[in-house]
């Protein structure tokens, strides 16, 4: 009997312990969605963009100039976030995690730029609309690509 009810005592510890595990995973994963067909994310994330993004990306998302070679700095010009860029080429996820928490934290180590994190200055919430904007200016052809990568992370 003592051997039973040890057996269930761990198996109990072991789901109670397991579901933290899962908590604690969920919680670092962000919830949201930035949807380019959704036209009041869309609009919010447009004058967030034009606010908090244009001065480096520029209005027209095109990026700084030689957005591919270092300055002399070693730090990388701001990317286009127009189809010209490599902006769509990521996933969603990972586009927020670059936001949020800051390019260079995000990128391989020896990623050096000026972008700073977001997470004090924009919300979630807000983070993906900024996301719904750049993906809305996308032609469809370039739409269709990037939720095929967003597929293939899922």
């Amino acid at each position: 009997m003592q051997g039973n009810r040890l057996i269930w005592l761990v198996a109990v510890g072991t789901l109670v312990a397991l579901g933290g595990v899962v908590a604690l995973y969920w919680s670092f994963i962000p919830q949201g969605r930035a949807d380019a067909n959704d036209p009041a994310q869309v609009a919010a994330g447009k004058a967030l963009y034009v606010e908090q993004c244009a001065s480096c990306h520029g209005v027209a998302l095109k990026g700084q100039p030689n957005w591919r070679a270092r300055m002399r700095n070693g730090k990388l010009p701001a990317p286009p976030h127009d189809a010209s860029g490599h902006t769509w080429h990521h996933a969603d996820l990972v586009l927020f995690n670059i936001t949020k928490r800051g390019a260079a934290a995000s990128a391989n180590m020896g990623y050096k730029t000026d972008m700073l994190p977001y997470a004090e200055i924009l919300s979630d919430d807000e983070i993906w609309a900024v996301l719904a904007y750049i993906k809305s200016t996308w032609p469809a052809p370039i739409q269709r690509r990037q939720e095929a990568v967003n597929n293939r992370s899922r």
